[in-house]
């Protein structure tokens, strides 16, 4: 039996490793296996950042509207400086917030809105304040307890500029947690987003809620 030159089984073994490197037949599955999961993050990552940008900016659009609203509440008599509320009118406030927030979903959102007062020394107090939940499916806010209570001093949280003595402020704060729908690259849990907004009373000098700010002499104090 002949056998095969060593020399002729190195050549030839040699030849098929060239070949083999040489054979890209395989090279265009190879890279989109490698580039799909880096795109599929890219994409999702874009989607949703995106979303949430956009729940953002409807945050801020309900705190703004909420604290509007409520700054236009009427006068409660002719030439009256003042205009009374009641919490129907606040929750109607709160419930507009649930078709602004379309075409997202308004729940989970807390926000409140409170009537500051700033003394003659510059000092700004709450002067009463109310709180709303949406959940669920809700077509309509839930009242609750607000956070801040009457008398709780707020200056710090007042800018500067808008601490004016011997005036009144709507203060609206909205909280939501932003939940993404597919939870690929943000936390699966949501995150948490909110804002502010500050009115001053369009009509009257204060805003009157539940006998508060007391009226001295059937007006707003103004000490």
């Amino acid at each position: 039996m002949k056998t095969a030159p060593v020399s002729r089984i190195g050549t030839h073994l040699l030849r098929s490793a060239l070949d083999m490197f040489r054979d890209r037949s395989g090279i265009a599955a190879t890279e989109f296996a490698v580039i799909v999961p880096l795109m599929l993050v890219m994409f999702f990552g874009v989607v949703e950042f995106s979303q949430g940008v956009a729940v953002d900016r409807k945050v801020t659009m309900v705190a703004r509207t909420v604290s509007d609203l409520t700054s236009q509440a009427p006068s409660s008599a002719p030439q009256a400086t003042q205009s009374t509320i009641n919490d129907t009118y606040l929750q109607n406030v709160f419930t507009a917030s649930i078709a602004m927030f379309q075409p997202y979903p308004a729940a989970p959102t807390n926000a409140q809105v409170s009537e500051i007062y700033v003394d003659s020394t510059g000092t700004a107090k709450i002067q009463w304040s109310k709180a709303a939940t949406i959940l669920g499916n809700a077509t309509q806010a839930t009242l609750t307890a607000s956070s801040r209570s009457a008398g709780d001093d707020v200056t710090n949280l007042v800018p500067p500029t808008l601490l004016v003595r011997k005036t009144y402020l709507i203060w609206s704060e909205v909280s939501y947690r932003y939940v993404p729908t597919i939870g690929y690259v943000m936390i699966p849990t949501g995150v948490l987003l909110s804002d502010r907004a500050f009115t001053r009373p369009r009509q009257v000098v204060c805003i009157v809620y539940n006998n508060l700010p007391a009226l001295v002499a059937g007006s707003c104090p103004l000490t």
